[in-house]
């Protein structure tokens, strides 16, 4: 029997199907659930009735793993068995990833969408109150149609609209006015800080105030306690005093015709709420109960509805015609001839400016709605139409106050353009971005003020530009990069400049002071890599030149910086001359304390090729006058490095040239030259040998007769003019070479 088993085994693993399986088949014995079990784990199929099996109701997991153990041959039908649960468990994480993932995006949307719907409900609310005001403004018109029909009427009407809790009588209404003026004084005797900002005028008075709290309208946390003054003209908000009961300190003050009340849903906590809304900004209050919310809108609606109609009917009074006044009869005859010819002389009467025109009643409203929408354009047109039609009107006291209302707007229209153009926002889009801020600042009137906030930004948006470069290891990279974004930057800000203040003449300066305070934050970025990392005088060289070469980029809209540029680097390029003028003297001073004085042994062809090639390029045309025979030179190492050496600083420091850096750069090559002039004379006065002391001589001759002219022709080449000094320095030379065996010192 075992061996039928062995061979169930092995039968069993052929077809795919593990061990547990094939002993199960073998055996022949075993409760039936465990040959069922041990088959679910065969291929094709078996995973999913293994996902079947674990996932039903009745599973039990030691049950499970104990027939799994016993049915079991060995350890290696576990490790199969664990392998596959493994991999189930890993499919079902993927699966809940996916579903967790996808919830998730359905619940961004869903939140995206109730944001929008909570956006147009807000809207709609808007647009309710705003056709409840207009069918009340058309009913109210309606009603005073009919009492200009019936004046009796009218007035009963006017005293009761008033204040519909007033009594009609005459004397009660006065009586009544006069106690609430009382009543103000007395209560914002209690407020600091509002006497010197509310005015007292007659016809100021309260309507109603209360205690209220204030919230974040953002995140829904309460901020304090205030109390609240409505005025029939405006809402005085003031918050508590700490120590002092019922006294209070000035917040805010809100006129009402700017003012729009806002109901605030319920959503428990939070409750009995409403907000108002006074452009640019929102606060939200919540009351002590729903009875005293409820009291507050309508009061404020109330009362704001109630300001409106008197202005309108303020400004139909102001706009009629008042007749002249009736001069008294005279008894004079003579008057009878003067009124006569006064009747033919047209008589001057102030003229009257209409104020009643639909589109200047809605003015304020309509510079609201633009701002809000932020159609500048239309703000600043409607605010050019105004002033048009009024630029031949006197200036009466309903232009005055109209006047007043549009400079509010004009106010906060010119906040919203400033805000556009604060470096606060976003840098993107280059300078044509800030076009459409800049002209209607301009357009406003307001051209310096255009012109200092698109500098500004402009700057902010240089330094950030030049902050993200990467600082590569190759500095040469780097400055090419850096002269790209700055030049680049530069040329587009100064076009864009001359497109937005082409008739503003005056900003022009106010530019080249930018450009300037713009190149100064580039030249320090620039030192800051090429000087302060003590690069080489090569790579310094070749680095100016770049920024040389850009800078010239913005002679095409006629704005010349070389200047500027020559002098922020001016210093930087001093120290660097003269550092790499300390390294030459140095070098020539070590080897001429190792100078043996013996002609050069190059060995190879080649190399004496390259040395006169290199010679060649030093402008040394007759150095083949000081080869020998082979590749020996007639010449001391010690005179053909410093030769190179000299000349190689040479044309390095004439690609920075420019007039400030003539008299360093002269000094700096008259101290090199010294140096080996120096130790030629000293040489040649203590040299015993004759021999060598010829060989001092040939030098002596190659210094002064090759490489002191080509130094003061190639100096002269670059700078444009001869150099006096190193002229005497040559011809005091003519000494030494008169009486060489003079011991006097030449320099």
């Amino acid at each position: 029997p075992s061996r039928h088993r062995g061979q169930s085994r092995a039968a069993g693993r052929r077809r795919g199907v593990p061990a547990a399986a094939g002993r199960a088949a073998g055996g022949g014995g075993g409760c039936g659930c465990g040959a069922d079990m041990a088959l679910s784990l065969g291929e094709g199929g078996g995973g999913s009735r293994l996902r079947r099996q674990l996932e039903s109701g009745g599973f039990a997991a030691g049950e499970y793993v104990k027939q799994l153990s016993q049915q079991s041959d060995g350890d290696r039908d576990l490790q199969e068995h664990r392998q596959r649960i493994q991999a189930l468990s890993e499919e079902t994480a993927q699966s809940l990833k996916r579903n967790v993932y996808q919830n998730y995006r359905q619940f961004i949307e869903t939140a995206r969408e109730i944001s929008y719907l909570e956006s147009e409900m807000y809207q709609l609310s808007h647009i309710l109150t705003e056709q409840k005001g207009i069918m009340e403004a058309v009913t109210q018109a309606l009603l005073l149609q009919a009492d200009r029909d019936d004046p009796a009427l009218g007035a009963r009407r006017a005293a009761a609209a008033a204040d519909p809790f007033l009594p009609l009588s005459a004397k009660e209404a006065a009586a009544s006015e006069e106690g609430r003026q009382r009543t103000l004084t007395t209560l914002l005797e209690k407020v600091e800080g509002c006497r010197d900002l509310l005015p007292e005028s007659p016809g100021k008075y309260l309507v109603y105030n209360g205690d209220l709290v204030e919230y974040d309208a953002d995140h829904m946390a309460q901020i304090q306690r205030v109390h609240a003054f409505l005025m029939n003209d405006c809402l005085l908000v003031a918050t508590a005093l700490p120590n002092r009961r019922g006294a209070y300190r000035y917040d805010a003050l809100y006129p009402l015709d700017g003012l729009a009340v806002v109901n605030v849903k319920d959503n428990p906590p939070m409750k009995d709420m409403f907000k108002l809304l006074m452009f640019p900004e929102s606060r939200i209050f919540q009351a002590e109960n729903a009875k005293i919310k409820k009291e507050w809108l309508e009061v404020l609606e109330e009362t704001k509805r109630n300001r409106a109609l008197s202005e309108k009917r303020r400004l139909e009074q102001e706009a009629l015609p008042r007749p002249a006044p009736t001069p008294p009869e005279s008894t004079n005859p003579f008057d009878e001839e003067e009124d006569e010819e006064e009747e033919d002389e047209p008589s001057a009467e102030e003229e009257v400016v209409d104020l009643s025109l639909e589109w200047i009643q809605e003015l304020p409203e309509d510079l609201d709605v633009c701002i809000a929408q932020r159609d500048f354009e239309g703000a600043v047109d409607l605010l050019d139409k105004l002033n048009e039609y009024l630029a031949d009107k006197p200036v009466s006291q309903p232009v005055k106050e109209l006047r007043a209302k549009v400079d509010e707007r004009v106010r906060q229209l010119t906040d919203v353009l400033v805000f556009e153009l604060s470096p606060d926002r976003s840098l993107r889009g280059g300078p044509r971005a800030t076009r459409r801020a800049v002209s209607q600042l301009i357009r406003l009137g307001q051209s310096t003020k255009a012109c200092e906030l698109f500098l500004k930004n402009r700057a902010a948006a240089v330094h950030t530009a030049i902050r993200q470069l990467r600082i590569e290891g190759a500095t040469l990279l780097y400055i090419h990069k850096l002269c790209h974004v700055f030049f680049t930057s530069l040329l587009e800000t100064a076009r864009e400049f001359e497109t937005d203040f082409a008739g503003n003449n005056g900003c022009y300066s106010a530019f080249v002071v930018w450009a300037r305070s713009s190149m100064r934050m580039f030249v320090d970025a620039f030192s800051k890599q090429v000087f302060d990392s003590k690069e080489s005088l090569s790579t310094a060289a070749e680095c100016v030149k770049v920024a040389k070469e850009h800078c010239k980029q913005l002679s095409e809209i006629g704005l010349d910086l070389t200047f500027i540029i020559h002098a922020l680097l001016v210093k930087d390029i001093k120290g660097a001359l003269q550092s790499y003028k300390d390294i030459i003297i140095e070098a020539t001073k070590h080897r001429n304390s190792e100078e043996m004085w013996r002609r050069m042994n190059l060995m190879t062809p080649e190399a004496l090729g390259k040395l006169r090639e290199e010679m060649r390029s030093c402008g040394v045309g007759n150095f083949d006058q000081y080869t020998g025979d082979d590749c020996w030179v007639n010449l001391s190492y010690t005179v053909v490095a410093f030769t190179k050496q000299t000349m190689a600083f040479l044309e390095e420091a004439l690609k920075l040239y420019f007039p400030e850096l003539h008299m360093v750069l002269l000094e700096s090559l008259v101290e090199i030259i010294l140096v080996a002039v120096q130790h030629v004379d000293y040489s040649l006065r203590c040299e015993q040998d004759p021999e060598k002391k010829a060989f001092i001589r040939q030098n002596a001759s190659f210094l002064y007769e090759t490489v002191l002219p080509v130094v003061e022709k190639r100096f002269e080449e670059g700078v444009g003019k001869p150099a006096k000094q190193l002229q005497d320095l040559r011809n005091a030379s003519r000494l030494m070479r008169v009486n060489p065996e003079s011991t006097t010192s030449v320099v």
